[in-house]
């Protein structure tokens, strides 16, 4: 659709003087932007021809010169901006007219964040702050605008984090959300129009990965492990179990756990990923697993596993998440030294806890609600995969027959 310019007057908007105000009106996709030229009284403009009445005198002349002038730079600009790019609205129409520059990418996307940094957890600040730092790198410049990242760009920059980065697919994907998340509020505030959404005509397909977990057998071997003289891989081990035991409960919060969560039947823990409350009766191999750790006396808000010092403040959320990131990488480190030590030929990280959890408590006969619930999962679509591998298991175990 065509750019309308022309200059309108507002009577109805007039002050105690009389005099209403001059307006230019920017229209682009029936939204309307308007830039003030001047006032004038109500009884000395001309709606006919969009003046000032000669009548008032010589100065109509110096008013009508003012509003031909205006009038005449703001088509030059919208006719220049045009011609330039395609992703334009009133409001980029407007800034332009008055002398300020179409926001950019990258700078709405600075903005986006300061706004947004209160509502984030400290997790997502850092893989927002990552992501953005990625697409700086590759665009090997200070700035980016919204044209440029039309179909081809995203198909580009989509091929530099698979085979330059070596991302994931869905590392790619989680890129890419951020990415769309930013456009889509660019377009609540007009900067950009829907159409020019590239994401309309690039699609993001996220990819079931295969969830490792462990069987009896082998959360066997790694309970029989004697690590009585490797303390770094005893704790590993003796969460890690804790956890395939105690609902697959995350390391974020077992770091967190304290004495005064534990009643001596059940865990009662706020989950720091999805601040929901959850209560888990321990099994007697889980209770013998903190027993390891009581000593009579102990200071009820003392941690339970030794990865958090009880002298440290944890309250500030960046160093909070920080803490709980160097717990997991240590964690993970003695992990796969207990498997090679364990001879077993898996993968495993402290989420595949959760995991060996999940499909022993439904092999087990656990109802997938109780499952879903004891997880603190949102949805039990979230559940239903772990009931899936569990099929998939029995289908195997059926092959017996043949």
């Amino acid at each position: 659709m065509a750019t309308s310019v022309n200059v309108v007057f507002f009577p109805k908007r007039k002050n105690k003087e009389g005099e209403a105000p001059i307006y230019i009106r920017v229209i682009k996709n029936r939204k309307q932007s308007y830039i003030l030229v001047g006032k004038v009284h109500v009884k000395d403009w001309d709606e006919k021809n969009k003046r000032v009445k000669k009548s008032i005198g010589e100065n109509s002349q110096r008013i009508n010169n003012y509003i031909t002038q205006k009038l005449a730079e703001a088509e030059g600009t919208v006719l220049e901006l045009e011609a330039k790019s395609k992703n334009l609205n009133s409001k980029n129409l407007k800034e332009a007219v008055v002398g300020k520059a179409p926001e950019s990418f990258l700078k709405y996307a600075d903005r986006f964040f300061v706004e947004m940094e209160n509502k984030l957890q400290a997790s997502s600040i850092d893989k927002t702050k990552h992501i953005i730092g990625k697409v700086r790198t590759y665009i090997g410049k200070t700035d980016l605008t919204f044209d440029e990242i039309d179909v081809t760009w995203i198909k580009k920059y989509d091929a530099y984090l698979r085979n330059t980065l070596k991302n994931s697919n869905n590392t790619v994907v989680a890129n890419f959300k951020l990415i769309r998340r930013i456009i889509n509020e660019a377009i609540k505030e007009d900067i950009i129009s829907y159409d020019k959404n590239p994401f309309l005509k690039f699609k993001l397909k996220w990819e079931n990965t295969t969830k490792q977990f462990l069987t009896e057998e082998e959360i066997e071997k790694v309970e029989k492990l004697d690590l009585e003289d490797e303390p770094a891989t005893f704790h590993a081990r003796n969460m890690y179990i804790f956890a395939t035991y105690a609902g697959g409960i995350r390391i974020s919060d077992l770091v967190q756990l304290k004495w005064s969560n534990y009643d001596g039947d059940r865990i009662l823990i706020n989950t720091q990923k999805t601040n929901s409350t959850v209560s888990v009766k321990l099994p007697q191999k889980a209770k013998d697993i903190l027993a390891l750790y009581y000593s009579e006396g102990i200071n009820p808000n003392a941690f339970i596993f030794p990865y958090f010092d009880l002298s440290k403040d944890y309250s500030d959320g960046r160093y909070l998440y920080r803490a709980i990131s160097t717990a997991g990488t240590l964690c993970n480190k003695e992990l796969i030294k207990i498997a090679d030590l364990a001879h077993i030929d898996k993968h495993i990280h402290f989420h595949t806890s959760r995991h060996t959890w999940a499909t022993r408590a439904l092999k087990k006969g656990m109802r997938i609600e109780y499952v879903s619930k004891l997880m603190g999962h949102a949805s039990i679509k979230t559940t239903q995969v772990y009931a899936k591998i569990v099929n998939e298991e029995l289908d195997k175990a059926m092959d017996v027959f043949n």
